[in-house]
């Protein structure tokens, strides 16, 4: 542990092997506390960061001086006054400090006033020495991380553990003592021990925001049925060992040709199958009984989930019908705008391929429409064709006047000429 803590520091700390910095960082502190203020928050951070690494939160002051900030022989003379400051500032807590899940509600309120009080706490640093010190922050973390582990493998709001799963979690009948502590503490677990043939102990644990409620006889027996599952899972494990290794000492004694020791090895061999039929097939009634008192406590919370909701329709009015018709428009209007957002998305946007002959016949079209759809009092635009009528009569005009110049009569042009002239010269004008 003590390299791997001293290349971790080593990254964390470029300047950790300056001579110059380092005997300053060694020193013990002296002076007004502003004037060690800044090498107090560089310890009390590289300590966090050293437990995270470690994935510890449960420490010695030995350990952390002798241990952790060794270097070259030399450990800092300040550590111990770190520890004790960060102890003041309710970055550290004792073992003793802890409210203790096991005690009754006296106790634990009690234990609870003498905390706020703070008359047990040490006056200096020798007597935090020796014992067990605990990281506020990292227990928390661990605490956190202990709750999902749990939620992920219970869907239920509330879950009950024995103290043997605990410890696996938490690695350690030490931290898992202090994470039930803490847990306990802040409402979110609770301490249960059940004392017949065997003595069990276990843990209720909330996994959502409320507090666990009281404990009732039914978790009791849900501990009781826990507990059996692990043991008859591990005499299952016990064994399938069992088996396997009969099963290669058979295979061996048959191929060394000692026929009469391998077939006492296949009579343990079958020994060993039917003790796992039977384990199996009690471990598969416990699980099932499990099961069902895990669906009784989730229909229950529907069933009171329904009740509520019924209550609140009457206060408000409404009836179960009005209720239906509401969702069946929802999922429809939901529905409708789905097909919308999936036909828009796969719609193809092709705008760029567009010729400008194409839009302009388009918008042609669309003049000619309004056109008729124009009322007539409506004073518009000249359009084209009132164009075409007006240099039509023009023209018209201008012939009568010619002709009665010169006494002839001037034979009068089709309007399809005169449209395809003054066609002509509107493309000339453009």
């Amino acid at each position: 542990m003590n390299s791997s803590v001293r290349e971790f520091i080593k990254k964390e700390v470029p300047d950790w092997d300056d001579e110059v910095v380092a005997t300053a960082r060694f020193k013990a502190f002296s002076g007004q506390k502003s004037d060690w203020e800044s090498k107090l928050l560089f310890w009390k951070n590289l300590i966090l960061k050293v437990a995270r690494h470690l994935n510890v939160f449960v420490i010695r002051s030995s350990e952390v001086r002798n241990i952790w900030f060794n270097r070259k022989g030399l450990t800092p003379l300040c550590i111990d006054q770190v520890l004790l400051e960060m102890y003041s500032s309710g970055d550290i807590l004792r073992k003793s400090d802890l409210m203790d899940p096991t005690a009754g509600r006296l106790s634990q309120m009690f234990k609870r006033m003498v905390n706020l009080i703070g008359i047990s706490g040490p006056s200096s640093s020798e007597e935090l020495i020796g014992e067990f010190l605990i990281l506020s922050i990292p227990l928390q973390e661990k605490a956190a991380e202990v709750v999902k582990l749990l939620s992920e493998s219970h869907w239920t709001s509330f879950c009950t553990v024995t103290m043997s799963e605990l410890q696996r979690i938490c690695n350690g009948s030490t931290e898992a003592s202090t994470v039930l502590s803490y847990l306990s503490s802040t409402g979110k677990a609770r301490y249960l021990s059940i004392c017949k043939a065997d003595f069990i102990e276990g843990v209720k644990v909330s996994l959502v925001k409320e507090a666990v409620p009281t404990i009732s006889s039914l978790d009791y027996d849900v501990l009781q049925l826990i507990w059996t599952k692990e043991k008859l899972q591990q005499q299952l494990d016990v064994i399938d060992q069992r088996y396997e290794m009969s099963r290669k000492s058979a295979l061996n004694f048959m191929k060394a040709g000692n026929k009469q020791v391998a077939l006492r090895h296949a009579r343990q061999l079958k020994l060993n199958s039917e003790s796992r039929e039977k384990c199996m097939s009690m471990l598969n009634r416990v699980e099932e009984v499990l099961t069902i008192i895990t669906n009784a406590e989730s229909t229950k919370k529907v069933v009171e989930a329904m009740q509520i909701g019924s209550r609140a329709m009457k206060e408000s009015g409404i009836s179960a019908e009005e209720v239906h018709v509401c969702l069946q428009e929802l999922d429809e209007t939901v529905a409708s705008q789905k097909e919308v957002e999936e036909a828009l998305a796969s719609a193809p946007i092709q705008c760029t391929k567009i010729d400008d002959e194409d839009l302009e016949k388009e918008f042609r079209m669309l003049e000619m429409e309004l056109e008729d759809l124009t009322p007539q009092k409506y004073t518009a635009a000249p359009t084209q064709n009132d164009l075409l009528k007006k240099e039509e009569s023009k023209i018209s005009e201008t012939k009568i006047a010619d002709s009665g110049r010169i006494g002839e009569a001037v034979p009068r042009e089709s309007a399809e000429s005169l449209v395809s002239k003054l066609s002509d010269l509107q493309l000339e004008a453009a």
